[in-house]
């Protein structure tokens, strides 16, 4: 047994000491001499239920019943039997008398009257949350009676306890005794506190106590007199007072009463086994059959499962509140942690979490969606982040940087472009939350990646979800980021949303580029895009080159009023539009054409101005000073062939070199182009000049070439050697250039060039070959007319002529 502790405080037990357990206020009424009260335990503070018995002596016949109804209580298990923590028997002395005390600490439970009231359930609902109760005592006292042989007594409805998820369970097993009819001794053991049960609810044979007769009848006898009265009691709504009222059948359902008369059968022989009353018409209902799938979840096929939660959350609205909230609810949490629930479950859980407070919704469903990204199931993953907008705002910064990204940030490089897409999306969501350093050590990664996907869709909606958290970067990110993001992959991407994201991109984060910037990186780009093929994009290009140069007049105009504060490094506060989050554009599964048509990135000139149809929708709005959105639904119905994604696309010519600085894939990024000058970390070595320049290195060397005389070459009988042209190891055209540069001319006598005279209208004419000034002569003799001369080589180099024609 347990130590006997005689110590109280103030001779009550609110205060006892060495009980692991504060005892709290007592609830209205109790089974028997019983007294039931609140309770918390030390520990922890979980909530305790808290049964006390007190008698004169440790001979009192109550608390001889009560040490049975311990020992029974502690040994018999069943998930409809009250479950036993801990219990004490405690004797004190009170002015000289001595008083026992037995103790039941026993999980958190409310009487089953005081419960009826306080949910005040009506009609249909009533009556299915009643069937669902008497379901589950039923299958108690079968499990009592049936299997174990045991008789308990006294069931009623004072002896029926509810516990916090609404489940009934069966308690008060004082009267508890084994049942054995062929055994003659077991008169004096069997139902020995018999005497303790109200004489309204024995039976007739054991209000006679005739035993010979009780033990005849079949073990359920008795208790199932007890189902009876507990019926009765529950849709009567009174306590019965004596026998006779079980006679009024009014507020007893039809579909039930024929089973209620047959287990108040006046001859113990005839009446209904409790493992038959479970299968009565009565109990087949929307919320018995829903919360007994719930409970053989794990013996039903995938088929059957996932038919019963896509019909899960309608059907939780037609059931009473109260019990989805605290029943169905914490079993589908469970059942989705454990594995158990397939995927749809997960939406079901999420509109049932919908109706919880945000404080219960952190406390009872969180846990669960947090521990779900762990799983391994992709169809898992995608409700999940589908549906984070409902959940999002209730993670919080901790969880969400050490639990949740690192489980979603794997979906960044999934071969399914939709989980791509949806882990994309899902982060306008969580990069609110995420540290610094997870977001420039691991984000703008994964980010710099997706800015080269083969899905175009997935290539846009990554520079809008840039556009949209660049709120949320360091100044020194995004002075590395947004500009590299936007113009050098964005501008240049061939599908037409794409740049006209980029363009919404760069007038969302406007707020964020000083003058130099905007006037040397971000005008230039855009104006290319005035002529592109696409009448979307250019309208978004002027657009955004008016918004630009107001900013750039702002500033002329603050320089020469003197007004700056800031200087010229000072960004200029962009149009009241900006503020507002830029819209997803449409899903990369809803995009077709031609795998040609939307290659991931491409240099400037062929970006900008690849073949297109001018008519193709964006994925974006024009800037207004209405707040800058994307439209998620963008139709290509003006198109013969929509649009399509190419999924093979090929990157061998767009290798991108990592800086030995950044970690995000952005701080020396040329889109493709090698960043070997330092003058060009923003990509702009490929760009159309906008004004005359003077002529590369490797152009004079040729021009000097073609003005320079010519020596006499000497013959030599050996194979030619081919001469290479000297070049800077500084500047990559000069290996171009000198690859395709002409011969020079093998003559005597120094040519007489003239100038050079350029034509704007031809941009070859700097570098065209000088006209021939040799007279002609006849060939030489030994010299077939149909002998072709060598093979000329590449490069500068000495040729033995034939002949004085130049050819």
């Amino acid at each position: 047994m347990f130590k006997f502790l005689k110590e109280v405080v103030g001779g009550s037990g609110a205060g006892l000491k060495d009980l692991p357990y504060n005892i709290g206020e007592p609830y209205s009424c109790a089974w028997g001499s019983w007294l039931h009260c609140r309770g918390t335990s030390k520990d922890d503070g979980s909530a305790v239920s808290i049964f006390s018995l007190s008698g004169s002596s440790a001979q009192d016949g109550h608390l001889a019943a009560g040490r049975n109804g311990v020992k029974r209580l502690r040994t018999v298990r069943h998930p409809n039997v009250l479950s036993f923590l801990h219990s004490a028997e405690i004797e004190t002395y009170d002015a000289g008398t001595p008083k026992v005390t037995i103790y039941i600490v026993t999980e958190p439970v409310m009487p089953l009257l005081d419960k009826i009231k306080e949910l005040g359930l009506k009609g249909t609902q009533r009556d299915e949350y009643y069937a669902w109760g008497l379901h589950q005592i039923a299958k108690a006292v079968s499990f009592l009676n049936n299997d174990c042989k045991l008789v308990h007594g006294n069931v009623c409805l004072a002896s029926v306890v509810v516990t916090q998820t609404l489940d009934w369970k069966l308690h008060a097993l004082d009267v508890l005794s084994e049942f054995d009819g062929s055994n003659d001794a077991a008169s004096g053991q069997m139902l020995q506190y018999a005497w303790l049960v109200g004489t309204q609810y024995k039976p007739m044979e054991l209000a006679k106590s005739d035993w010979a007769a009780i033990k005849k009848s079949p073990p359920w006898a008795i208790d199932s007199w007890g189902m009876g009265c507990l019926i009765y009691e529950l849709f009567s709504g009174t306590k019965l007072a004596k026998t006779e009222e079980l006679r009024n059948t009014v507020s007893i359902p039809k579909s039930l009463l024929p089973d209620y008369q047959r287990l108040l059968s006046s001859m113990p022989s005839r009446r209904l086994n409790t493992s038959k009353l479970i299968e009565s018409e009565y109990f087949q209902n929307k919320l018995v059959d829903t919360i007994h799938f719930m409970e053989i979840l794990s013996l039903k096929d995938s088929v059957e499962k996932d038919t019963f939660f896509r019909k899960l959350p309608t059907l939780a609205e037609q059931l009473p509140r109260q019990i989805v909230l605290k029943k169905l609810l914490p079993v589908l949490a469970s059942s989705l942690e454990f594995g158990a629930a397939a995927a749809p479950a997960l939406t079901a859980l999420l509109k049932m979490g919908s109706w919880l407070s945000d404080e219960e919704f952190r406390v009872k469903v969180l846990p669960s969606i947090v521990k779900l990204f762990a799983s391994n199931d992709r169809a898992i993953r995608v409700g999940l982040l589908q549906h984070i907008e409902q959940y999002g705002e209730s993670l919080s910064p901790q969880m969400v940087d050490e639990q949740v990204y690192p489980h979603v940030a794997t979906g960044f490089s999934d071969t399914s472009a939709f989980l791509r897409e949806l882990t994309l999306k899902s982060m306008l969501v969580l990069s609110p939350k995420l540290s610094q350093r997870t977001i420039s050590g691991s984000l703008l990664k994964h980010l710099s990646k997706l800015q080269v996907d083969e899905e175009a869709a997935i290539r846009t909606n990554t520079t809008i979800l840039l556009g949209n958290i660049a709120t949320h970067l360091n100044e020194g990110t995004r002075k590395r980021v947004l500009i590299n993001a936007f113009t050098v992959r964005a501008l240049r991407d061939t599908f037409p949303p794409a740049r006209g994201a980029g363009i919404m991109a760069l007038c969302a984060t406007s707020s964020y580029y000083d003058i130099t910037e905007v006037a040397t990186r971000i005008l230039p780009n855009v104006v290319v895009l005035t002529i592109d093929p696409d009448s979307d994009v250019r309208t978004k290009a002027f657009q955004a080159v008016d918004q630009f140069l107001q900013i750039a007049k702002q500033y002329y105009e603050k320089t020469n009023a003197a007004d700056t504060t800031g200087g010229a490094g000072m960004g200029i506060s962009s149009n009241p539009g900006n503020a507002s989050l830029l819209g997803w554009a449409m899903s990369s599964l809803t995009l077709k054409g031609k795998p040609s048509d939307h290659a991931p990135v491409a240099s400037a000139s062929s970006s900008a101005l690849t073949p297109s149809s001018s008519n193709a929708s964006s994925a974006v709005d024009t800037p207004s000073t209405a707040p800058v959105r994307v439209s998620s639904t963008t139709d290509f119905a003006e198109h013969p062939a929509p649009f399509r994604v190419s999924s093979t696309p090929d990157f061998a010519e767009h290798h991108v070199p990592t800086s030995p600085t950044s970690t995000d894939g952005w701080g020396e990024l040329e889109n493709g182009i090698d960043g070997e000058h330092e003058n060009d970390k923003d990509g702009w070595d490929d760009l159309e000049p906008l004004e005359e320049t003077k002529p590369t290195p490797a152009l004079a060397n040729i021009q000097a070439a073609q003005r320079r005389p010519v020596s006499q070459p000497v013959r030599q009988a050996s194979s030619l050697q081919p001469k290479s042209t000297p070049r800077s190891s500084k500047d990559e055209d000069d290996d171009l250039w000198g690859a395709i540069a002409a011969p020079a001319p093998k003559t005597a006598k120094a040519l007489n060039l003239k100038p050079n005279v350029t034509d704007d209208n031809d941009p070859w004419a700097a570098i065209a070959a000088p006209a021939p000034t040799t007279k002609a002569k006849p060939l030489s003799a030994g010299r077939g007319r149909g002998a072709k001369p060598a093979a000329p080589k590449l490069g500068a180099q000495r040729i033995n002529r034939t002949s004085s024609s130049g050819v």
